[in-house]
């Protein structure tokens, strides 16, 4: 028989209002988990991936205080202001929660505009995973750590495709700045003890992915050619290789990870690599428009200065070890950010 009195599990996510976050959220309150997530104060609310669980009256700046650092509450979710710049704010918050679990997935994570600002790159993306760390060290609190590394940490890399033991070579800010946290978390686990996996996440998107990243921009600019409200996209480099994923079951290998009895660290991907064209012409496809190049336009403004040639990443680790496989694949997922896209304009796509 189910014990009902036992306590709920808390989990405490940074980053919990962007794609991976909000998924992870909808993840753990299905797992019956008191999910706590780390927003920056804003004159604008950004809660939009989050509005399907969180449906609670906007209170007045005022009512906010009476509330302390808890902003917002809607059953199992619970919001609290904080920054990864402020590492006071994240000890406190720590200590108050006291949870199980920890993800961090706070970043400035768009690789483009690392370019354009390393340095609060370096100072969110890197020593933010410190801030946290020293936090756990500190509180003495027991606890399980997830740090959200990437791909983008290898870079050009000599081995492909790319798994746990590949060396790094980042070509970007961003990816300079995760190398920075992984190792600092391996250093910790290994130093202190402590309960730290590093999840080594190739390109995943979805329906919830910024705008600003290639595949939402692209899908997003489809459905407005087939709405008539757009005539071309911009995009840069189409030549570049990722290895694409689906983002809900790569949340599902987050927790997986966090349920083994020791931190290690995965590659989470799923081992095939298109190019942004392939991704370019698969949606315009599935939109029914052919011919799809007339209807790009090259801009140098997306070009970067160093440029990733193709990654592609061996998740045997992760399929032996946690049993995680991807099931959505590369046309799959171009399909479900297309139909989404079109959903939003009022467009029904009926497909056999």
């Amino acid at each position: 028989m189910e014990n009902t009195n036992q306590a709920k599990k808390k989990a405490f996510l940074t980053g919990i209002t962007g794609q991976d976050g909000s998924y992870l959220t909808d993840f753990l309150l299905a797992k019956n988990y008191e999910v706590h997530g780390l927003v920056r104060h804003s004159s604008v609310f950004n809660r939009q991936r989050l509005e399907h669980i969180y449906q609670a009256t906007r209170r007045s700046a005022q009512s906010f205080l009476e509330y302390g650092t808890d902003i917002e509450q809607k059953s199992n979710l619970i919001l609290h202001y904080g920054d990864l710049s402020d590492g006071s704010s994240l000890a406190r918050l720590i200590a108050k929660i006291q949870p199980d679990e920890i993800y961090n997935l706070g970043a400035q994570s768009h690789v483009q505009i690392s370019f354009d600002i390393p340095e609060y790159t370096g100072e969110i993306t890197g020593l933010g995973t410190v801030r946290l760390l020293e936090a756990i060290r500190e509180t003495k609190i027991k606890t399980k750590f997830y740090q959200a590394s990437s791909s983008e940490m290898f870079g050009n890399a000599e081995e492909t495709p790319q798994k746990e033991t590949t060396a790094f070579r980042p070509r970007s800010p961003y990816g300079c700045a995760k190398v920075y946290a992984y190792h600092t978390a391996v250093n910790y686990r290994e130093a202190y003890g402590l309960f730290i996996c590093n999840g080594i996440l190739f390109n995943h998107e979805s329906p919830r992915r910024g705008e600003n990243f290639v595949t939402r921009k692209i899908a997003k600019g489809v459905a407005e050619i087939v709405a008539g409200k757009r005539d071309h996209i911009y995009l840069g480099n189409l030549e570049a290789k990722r290895d694409w994923g689906y983002a809900p079951e790569y949340v599902e290998a987050m927790w997986l990870m966090m349920q083994q009895e020791q931190g290690d660290d995965y590659v989470i991907a799923t081992g095939e690599t298109h190019s942004v064209g392939e991704f370019t012409e698969e949606i315009f496809s599935l939109a029914g428009i052919d011919n799809w190049e007339k209807y790009i336009k090259k801009n140098p403004i997306y070009y970067r200065p160093t440029e990733i040639n193709a990654l592609i990443g061996d998740a045997t680790k992760a399929k032996n070890k946690l049993g995680w496989e991807p099931k959505i694949r590369f046309k799959e997922l171009a399909r479900i950010m297309l139909d989404a896209e079109l959903k939003k304009l009022g467009i029904i796509v009926i497909r056999n």
